[in-house]
This record gives structure tokens, sequence and C-alpha cells, in this order.
């Protein structure tokens, strides 16, 4: 009896699911590879993380959704663009999302017609450029880009429209000379050059393209979990860095079972070279993200980014 009372006594650890966004990009390396593996169930997360935590993984087409996601509190965790994760900090008054390190640099580009027709800023003039989603990362790059110029770009037209639009319709509207330029991340920016002959006028190699943030109030209640997967984010990133073949084989096939079509190696081989992974990120970084973002009309009301690496595990 004295067992038995005491077996009822004895804590059982929380179970505990962990929500978890992404895109179905390779600039999010780490995100596809961790949802593949889930859904292979040799998760390199779950392995990190116990078996009392189950992961759940939701893909994203572009940040803005993602950061609404975990305003409504349908996400823990995310990679997601800069640009976005500083709009919901500043949205929020900096109540809602916390950095936990980079992911990502390089990846993302301008992808002009192969014809040289377009070989400046200057010739975009009554052009048209799509860019993933407004407000996204490279939404603002390409607008302030054209904004040094001279060009005069607002959110729904001036010298040059910029056209958010989701990046499959990117592909088939500038196979159709219906764009002058798109502004996108990898695979796209390969996809465009293979699949509709365009060629890369400016490619952003160092440009934080993307990075890993919590919810706060997830963050607050369940420190240690987080700092585990933190933990595996880090240790992930620095196995991509140390076996970029077997890493960019994963990445292929996590991206051909979320699309449902095998995706042809050579755009891998094009589109790898161009990412850096790294889980290095400074506040200076982000700082200037925001003075960009600002430079064309978004993120007036900046708050200090202070509290945006404060309240981690």
């Amino acid at each position: 009896m004295a067992a038995a009372m005491f077996g009822c006594t004895v804590a059982r650890a929380e179970r505990i699911t962990l929500r978890v966004g992404y895109f179905p990009n390779i600039t999010h390396a780490q995100g596809i590879i961790g949802s593949h593996g889930t859904r292979g169930n040799n998760g390199w997360f779950e392995s990190r993380l116990g078996p009392d935590v189950t992961i759940q993984w939701f893909p994203f087409s572009a940040g803005p959704s993602a950061m609404e996601a975990i305003f409504a509190g349908s996400i823990d965790l995310t990679y997601v663009g800069p640009n976005p994760a500083l709009n919901a900090y500043i949205r929020s008054r900096g109540e809602e999302i916390r950095v936990l390190a980079g992911a990502t640099l390089g990846g993302a580009a301008l992808v002009v017609p192969g014809d040289g027709r377009i070989a400046s800023a200057a010739q975009f003039k009554g052009g048209r450029i799509a860019t993933p989603q407004l407000g996204n990362t490279q939404d603002v790059a390409a607008r302030a880009w054209l904004v040094k110029p001279g060009h005069r770009v607002t959110l729904t037209g001036g010298d040059v429209l910029v056209v958010p639009t989701a990046n499959p319709d990117q592909l088939a509207l500038f196979q159709q000379g219906k764009l002058d330029g798109v502004w996108t991340v990898e695979p796209w920016v390969a996809r465009l050059e293979l699949e509709a002959g365009g060629r890369v006028l400016v490619e952003q190699g160092d440009a934080v393209t993307t990075l890993l943030v919590a919810r706060r109030k997830f963050l607050q209640a369940h420190p240690a979990l987080v700092a585990r997967f933190k933990a595996a984010h880090l240790e992930l990133t620095a196995w991509i860095n140390g076996h970029p073949d077997e890493a960019r084989a994963q990445v292929r096939a996590g991206l051909s079972a979320e699309t449902k079509r095998e995706l042809p190696n050579a755009m891998f081989t094009r589109a790898w070279p161009r990412l850096k992974f790294s889980a290095e990120l400074t506040q200076r970084q982000l700082e200037a993200l925001v003075a960009d973002a600002q430079g064309v009309g978004f993120l007036r009301n900046a708050i200090p980014l202070d509290r945006l690496f404060s309240d981690q595990p």
C-alpha cells in the first residue's frame, strides 16, 4: 500500500507541444531539415528535446503571416525574415517578440530579364517589381534600393510599382513578361534564372535573411525548453556548415516533400553557394534594417530595440 501511495506521488513529466513556423524556402534550411525530420520520425529537434516534447511545424508563405500567428498565439517559435519580426516587435511596443538567434545570410536577390535591357535602378521608371509580401524583408529591400537613385516609391504606386506577389505567381508573371524584376529569395532566385531566363542584377550576399524568434509569453513560461531548442538550432547550423552536401540533400528532400514534386538538383546547386548559415546576430544589424524601412515609409513608430534580445533563456 505504501509503495502504491509513493508511486502516486511521483511527478510525471509535463508533455508539451511546441509549434514552430518556417517558410518552404532554402533560406529556412534549419526549419526545412527540422520539419522533414519530424515527418520521417527522425527529427533533429526531437532527438535533442526529449520524448516529452511534440513538435508541430507550420509553413508560411511570408513573414507578416507568421507574425500574425505569433500575435494570435497559434505558434510559439518561428523562422522568419528580420523586417516582419521588427515590425511585430514595434507594433506590440516590445511585448510580443524576442529574437533567439540568427539563421541565414544571403540568398536574396533582384532578378531581371536576361535580355540586358535593364542594367540599373534608373531604368525601372514606369516598371513593375514583384516582392513576396508587403512589408516583408525583400519588399523593404526593393523599395530602399529604388529610392536611392531618386525614384518616388509609395505603398501603392510612384515611379516604380512594387507589387507584393506570392512566389509561385512571381515566376509565372515573370515568364509571361509582365514583370520587369522580382526581388525574392532562394530557391525562387534560381528558378527565375533556370526556368524563366532571368539574370541576377542585385545580390544581397551578406544581408540578414532569416532569424529565429519566440513568442515572449511562451519564452517566459518555458525558458528551459526554448533554451534546448535554441541549442539544437545552433548545433544544426554548425552541422549544415560542416556537411554542406548532406545538408543540401536534406533540404532538397524536404522541399520536394513539401511541394510534392521532385525539385531539380541544378536549382539547388545554383542556389546553395549564395547562402551563409550563421546563428550570430547583433542589434546593430537590425537597427540598420529599421533605418532602411523608415526610409521607405515603414516602421514610423519605431522604438528602441534593447528589449528585442532580452528575456532569453
